[in-house]
């Protein structure tokens, strides 16, 4: 199939799919093998997909000698935000005789270093998937065996700008991918790491506690409170995050957060995109009322722009408590989604110009 052909609607917009580097992997191991079974050079291969689509892509940098060939396909990730879009992901194949093909990681390929991934350590990181859409598309070509070494030469350099430190691989990029097709905005992505990124903080820190934070500012601030060590960042998916943290069995959680956040969790809004929920001067005003304020004060913060500006005019207007009664809401509102009671949970607010209430 030309994936110039699929998409997906996303807030109104046409976004075009991609292939995962699971299926640039697989497309240059396949064309690898035939290439070496045949003797010439290909310029295309199609493969089939987890997802049901057949894949034809174009083979490039191809070599061949003796008992060896080797080529590449260049990653598309469609409208992905994706670092790996435009890598080379290169497959080198030599013959075997017992029938086997047996899978291994080359330049550029992450190695795995911690235990719960999805493999040993020490391993290539090429997740079961890819490695299952390898072998099944090498044995299309040939039944006599082989040995494929997956590679990127970028690899080492884009692997600093992927989650893959946070998670226990070292040195590359991953082959991953469990559909072979890459569609834009993947919120099923994104969680799937932060699940990944949990799983290795309770391998490296243990059950006790684990710190929760939005982005990398939210890091910072967790640092300059001495939370140090078993921090992972969720983005907009609270609910998602702390559901698999206690499912986990860690005993305990720290959420640590902007004000424009937190002030929707602070009336149960689980996915704080501002795409799904805007209510954050409904939190000021609910907050407020408890409080007894004024009308006028309700008004005043109802037309500010900002969460940071309300909470100036609450601070300036002798509210300042209002941000607490937020954390605590907060902390009551995901015990309530946990339907824990008692579950400890500590939520902290902070400000970019007041930093953080504690």
């Amino acid at each position: 199939m030309n994936l110039d052909e699929m998409y997906v609607i996303k807030d109104g917009k046409k976004l075009r799919c991609g292939y995962t580097t699971g299926s640039c992997a697989t497309g240059a191991a396949k064309a690898a093998v035939t290439m070496l079974e045949f003797g010439e050079k290909l310029n295309f291969v199609e493969i089939d997909t987890p997802a049901g689509i057949r894949l034809k892509l174009e083979v490039k940098n191809h070599s061949i000698e003796d008992d060896w060939a080797s080529c590449c396909i260049i990653k598309d990730g469609g409208d992905d935000p994706d670092v790996t879009d435009g890598m080379e992901i290169y497959a080198k194949v030599r013959k075997r005789n017992d029938g086997k093909v047996c899978i291994d990681g080359g330049e550029g390929i992450g190695r795995i270093n911690r235990k719960g991934l999805f493999g040993e350590i020490g391993e290539a990181a090429i997740n079961p998937v890819p490695r299952q859409m390898i072998e099944k598309a090498v044995k299309e070509v040939s039944n006599s065996g082989v040995d494929v070494i997956i590679y990127a030469p970028m690899g080492s350099e884009i692997g600093k700008k992927t989650y893959n430190k946070n998670i226990g691989i070292e040195g590359g990029i991953s082959i991953i991918g469990t559909k072979g097709i890459v569609y834009p905005m993947s919120e099923e992505a994104l969680i799937k790491t932060i699940y990944l990124e949990v799983d290795a903080v309770k391998e490296r820190y243990g059950m006790e506690n684990i710190v929760l934070v939005p982005g990398n500012y939210g890091e910072k601030i967790a640092d300059s409170l001495g939370y140090k060590e078993g921090k992972v960042k969720i983005s907009n998916y609270i609910g998602d995050s702390i559901h698999y943290v206690y499912n986990s069995g860690i005993k305990s959680i720290t959420l640590i957060g902007h004000i424009g956040k937190f002030a929707k969790l602070s009336i149960g809004v689980f996915n704080t995109h501002s795409s799904v929920c805007d209510a954050r001067l409904e939190a000021f005003i609910y907050y407020l009322a408890l409080r007894n304020a004024p009308m006028s004060l309700l008004n005043k913060v109802g037309s500010a722009l900002t969460a940071e500006e309300a909470l100036n005019i609450c601070i300036d207007e002798g509210f300042s408590e209002v941000v607490y009664d937020m954390e605590r809401g907060s902390e009551d509102r995901i015990r309530r989604y946990l339907k824990d009671e008692d579950y400890p949970v500590k939520v902290i607010i902070y400000s970019m110009e007041r930093g953080a209430f504690i």
